[in-house]
């Protein structure tokens, strides 16, 4: 028995806005969305009559599971400090499905999160994409690795200074990644010799499976991540990006998408000094694939929404800041075939809202994943 939701405004990301229209759900698929949707009659109906339906969104830079609410820093699993060369760690390893923030999560209309290692390492290890929803983590699984962390700039430089050893300073840093380059070239090339994990997890980096995924706030950090980028002929995708705007349109030649944000915070040090409001609706007009993060927990993931509300306060249009909630995301982890828009064979992550997403009365009157509620209101709200 399927489920419809019928009469309400359709957002969908990536087909415009469908008024009075209808949304089809068959077992964990969309099977049909639009105006003149056929419901069958022993589908179950939600009268969705002056509600809007977006696509359950998605935050591709969260560190939920890792570093858990109420577990203090020194107890979480983002870095494995010591050595500043970790590209075989995997998230998928430390995610707990218990962190209470999945479900924070689900009640504020995030489906799926793109899960990172921290940034205190020059190579930090694989980043996974999943639901909110599930037991294990082979139940919340989308797609593993949707990239390699690298980061730039002040937190590996102090890390490994205050030790005593390389990376001392951003020269160093950007010396530690081309020789991790280089090395996981050659071991792509030579095909032969005992396995190395470090360089086997590098290969579908240089092979151009995977993009690097840079920590970098500072426009000279944004730029060093392009040149290395442009020198190993590597896929980039540029995380925070505080002063992306200076060089928006370095990052549009390049080619190069940026997961902006976290914004709804104290400038936590001096790389953020150059935070602006209109960071990204520049970014957007620049014509860079632009999605929004909470960087959870430094903001909490149920605020994911607030940010395109300020996005739209600051000129994006709210069709491009819907985008930037869960298309563009879906995008720049690989995983827009399954997720990301309200289409026809997609999965049936779906919000159901009180009214326009980026008002601040509205609110999160429903949230199905894969086909299932995940959470409703009470009728009272």
């Amino acid at each position: 028995m399927g489920l419809a939701l019928v009469g309400a405004c359709i957002m969908t990301a990536s087909d415009g806005v469908i008024e009075d229209g209808s949304l089809l759900i068959e077992g964990r698929t969309i099977e049909a969305v639009g105006a003149d949707v056929e419901v069958p009659e022993d589908a179950r109906v939600w009268d969705a009559r002056g509600k809007v339906l977006i696509p359950g969104m998605i935050d591709a830079h969260t560190h939920l599971g890792l570093c858990q609410d109420g577990v203090g820093a020194n107890q979480s699993d983002e870095d494995e400090v010591g050595d500043p060369v970790v590209p075989h760690l995997r998230a998928l390893d430390a995610v707990n499905p218990e962190d209470i923030a999945f479900r924070d999560a689900l009640m504020a209309g995030v489906t799926t999160v793109g899960i990172m290692p921290g940034s205190y390492n020059v190579i930090c290890g694989q980043p996974a994409a999943v639901k909110v929803v599930g037991r294990t983590v082979e139940e919340m699984l989308v797609r593993a690795p949707v990239g390699m962390k690298v980061a730039f700039g002040e937190r590996p430089k102090n890390v490994y200074g205050a030790l005593k050893k390389s990376p001392m300073t951003r020269m160093g840093i950007a010396a530690i990644l081309r020789e991790g380059l280089v090395r996981a070239r050659h071991y792509a090339s030579n095909g032969e010799g005992p396995r190395d994990l470090r360089l086997e997890a590098m290969v579908p980096v240089v092979n151009k499976q995977i993009p690097l995924r840079a920590h970098a706030h500072r426009a000279d950090d944004i730029m060093t991540a392009i040149r290395i980028a442009r020198e190993f002929d590597l896929d980039l995708v540029i995380e925070h990006g505080t002063d992306g705007y200076k060089v928006a349109a370095e990052l549009s030649q390049a080619r190069v998408a940026v997961v902006h944000g976290p914004w709804l915070k104290t400038r936590g040090n001096l790389e953020q000094s150059g935070r602006h409001p209109h960071a990204p609706r520049l970014l957007i007009e620049s014509h860079v694939l632009t999605a929004f993060s909470t960087d959870h927990p430094v903001i909490p993931i149920q605020n994911h929404r607030m940010q395109g509300m300020t996005a739209v306060d600051h000129g994006v249009s709210p069709e491009e800041a819907l985008k930037a909630l869960t298309l563009n995301s879906a995008r720049i982890m690989g995983i827009d075939a399954r997720v990301g828009s309200l289409e026809k064979g997609k999965d049936a992550d779906v919000v159901v809202l009180s009214g326009p997403p980026f008002e601040a009365a509205t609110r999160v009157e429903g949230v199905i994943v894969n086909g299932n509620i995940g959470w409703k209101s009470e009728p009272d709200g």
